[in-house]
């Protein structure tokens, strides 16, 4: 007798495209999204690849971030998520999986763009865990904007706060706790390689994220820690229709990946557990772009 694999055409997946337009003011709410994401909830299993380890996850309340956060905790992490204050609805969801999963949560309500506040998150995690093992910096700003003269001031200072400001004043904070075999995993973008002319400021930011853990990893090696990036493609996220794309795009959001469809969150977190976990212990400075086909270059 011979065990028959279950296949699954993975164009057919997961819902393609058009979506129903579904406007909402940033930063959005995943329960308003139609279809709902798959993050992992009911689909993700894990199998103690980070049992006893300590993460601290900004922007894990939603999108790619609360998918990792589900997936560390069914691998065995106590989990830490950083979210704005307005995404409680959304983080309370993923606290309670990380607790169903018999590990630690910690909640870290608060704005990345103020530099204490990212300080103090770093040294919540610590205090409440006993230490940090994984960071993942995660949490993006995105809006589109038509042209060049639209990009404002306020525009571009928060974007770049949000995308790369916080990541160093993260990063500068978390390095003093990171111990030999600890990990610091990036979310990149394609935009940094194939940049969308109404993402300007964002894919400048993304762009430097790539440069930043690139020169990161260089440094943190020399303690024994690694440093990588993860560049995604088009992932149906509540990032998209709370004004990071125009609703139209929303409507075919993925088309044009070689699925025909957009990813889903839960497809890209086994490469954040890939790259916490000691599988990846000969993997450092890269760039593991997760593109629906588009490739990265």
């Amino acid at each position: 007798m011979t065990d028959t694999p279950v296949l699954q055409d993975p164009r057919d997946q997961y819902p393609k495209p058009p979506f129903p337009e579904q406007p909402q003011s940033a930063p959005g709410l995943v329960r308003r999204m139609e279809p709902r994401p798959d993050h992992g909830e009911e689909s993700y299993v894990g199998s103690a690849k980070l049992k006893g380890r300590r993460a601290l996850i900004t922007g894990g309340d939603s999108g790619i971030g609360r998918a990792v956060a589900i997936a560390y905790a069914r691998e065995g992490a106590d989990v830490a998520i950083s979210y704005l204050p307005s995404e409680e609805a959304d983080a309370t969801e993923v606290i309670a999986l990380i607790e169903k999963a018999g590990r630690k949560a910690l909640a870290l309500p608060g704005d990345i763009t103020d530099e204490d506040w990212c300080r103090e998150l770093v040294e919540r995690t610590v205090s409440t865990f006993g230490g940090l093992d994984i960071l993942v910096v995660n949490a993006a700003s995105q809006q589109y904007r038509d042209s060049v003269e639209e990009v404002t001031t306020g525009d571009f200072d928060r974007t770049m706060k949000t995308n790369l400001y916080a990541l160093h004043w993260i990063a500068q904070s978390a390095t003093p706790h990171l111990k030999p075999g600890a990990a610091v995993i990036t979310t990149a973008s394609i935009q940094a390689y194939e940049p969308s002319a109404i993402l300007l400021d964002y894919a400048t930011t993304k762009a430097g994220i790539v440069a930043y853990t690139k020169a990161l990893a260089k440094q943190l090696i020399e303690k024994g820690v690694r440093a990588n990036a993860v560049a995604p493609g088009p992932f149906w996220t509540v990032l998209q229709p709370s004004g990071g794309q125009p609703m139209e795009a929303v409507k075919w959001f993925g088309e044009h990946s070689a699925f025909g469809r957009p990813g889903q969150p839960v497809e890209i977190s086994p490469v954040y557990v890939l790259l916490a976990s000691s599988a990846a212990s000969f993997t450092t400075g890269e760039v593991y772009g997760v593109t629906g086909g588009a490739g990265i270059a």
